[in-house]
């Protein structure tokens, strides 16, 4: 997440389910200090064409745990943009898509543009795995690489922000590898994401990728740290249509998945503009954005891996998984209609 050293939001919400119908179980908020209405949460049912996934896909624990902890070590010195350790981030993402099976998009894994950190403009670079589908109809699972670096000699690691991402989309890609999607789906892992989504408005205009056949953005910004199990998912107030994409895999899903901070009127609650997915929502493609809380350490030196909930990382990205599979299933074809 972007903004150093701003917090995605301040207050706590507390939820209150009921039923309404067609038996859609919905978590809402009532606000605790200023009487602040957020409406923030949904704990979604599944709808009966849950069954039409057949494809079971197997996160790999041991792997996943492997990844978020290296991507989050001293020797990657924070993954800030333009540094030595965002190189090393970028060369161990760039090994696990060749390993992969994956098919690079254009010429290569690595697609390099010029980014800015205030003053200075810097070498940077998106990496991109595809798994074509049926379809030349598109859906990006995103995840940012980069963080803050040092500052006043401490490393700023950002396990959970966004080691966690990166990894788990690297789980992904090796559980979803033998799969055969309706959707073409690419797997970018963007960099300059802490300095205004610089890689994911790039990859909007790389020449390698046609923007016109982007049906949705699945974003994966901080998913490691839950005390209470729960993982959000924002998109639905601005795409409604996209609702029922994730009814499927909320009613088995083992976190508890709440659909909101999407709406305006949360004030910085609203992540909306918080990670790459607003890059997309600009251009008006849709986005789901997967995510948890802040919590004390969050952008902060002591964001490690000792303190991410691995228990509740893991099943998190079973959950995406079983979003992603559900998004391709129940996308109607053309996209959400405008």
């Amino acid at each position: 997440m972007p903004g150093f050293p701003l917090h995605r939001h301040a207050l706590r919400a507390l939820f209150l389910s009921f039923t309404i119908p067609p038996a859609l179980s919905l978590a809402m908020s009532c606000a605790l200090p200023l009487a602040l209405n957020f409406a923030l949460a949904a704990v979604l049912a599944a709808p009966t064409a849950a069954a039409a996934l057949t494809f079971t896909p197997h996160i790999d624990r041991d792997a996943l745990l492997t990844d978020i902890r290296t991507l989050a070590d001293d020797r990657m010195e924070g993954r800030e943009m333009g540094t030595r350790g965002n190189a090393l981030a970028q060369d161990y993402i760039e090994r696990a898509l060749a390993d992969s099976g994956l098919a690079a998009v254009g010429r290569g894994w690595r697609h390099p543009f010029a980014c800015r950190q205030r003053q200075r403009e810097l070498d940077c670079a998106n990496l991109l795995g595809t798994l074509p589908g049926s379809s030349p109809e598109t859906i990006v699972v995103s995840a940012h690489f980069d963080h803050l670096g040092v500052g006043d000699g401490d490393i700023y690691n950002g396990a959970d922000d966004n080691a966690s991402g990166v990894a788990a989309v690297l789980a992904l890609v090796r559980a979803l590898r033998d799969w055969t999607p309706r959707h073409t789906i690419v797997f970018a892992f963007f960099d300059a994401e802490e300095f205004e989504h610089q890689g994911a408005t790039w990859l909007l205009a790389d020449p390698a990728l046609a923007r016109s056949d982007i049906r949705l953005n699945i974003n994966l910004d901080m998913l490691s740290r839950s005390e209470r199990g729960e993982l959000y998912v924002a998109g639905t107030h601005h795409y409604p249509g996209l609702l029922p994409l994730v009814q499927a895999p909320a009613s088995s899903a083992p976190v508890t998945l709440l659909a909101g901070h999407d709406r305006p009127e949360l004030g910085e609650d609203d992540w909306t503009a918080g990670s790459d997915h607003h890059a997309f929502h600009l251009r008006g493609i849709p986005f789901l954005y997967f995510g948890v809380e802040d919590h004390p350490d969050y952008h902060q030196p002591s964001d490690e891996f000792a303190r991410i909930n691995p228990d509740f990382y893991v099943d998190a990205v079973r959950t995406v998984a079983a979003a992603l599979l559900a998004a391709d299933a129940f996308l109607p074809p053309g996209g959400l209609p405008h």
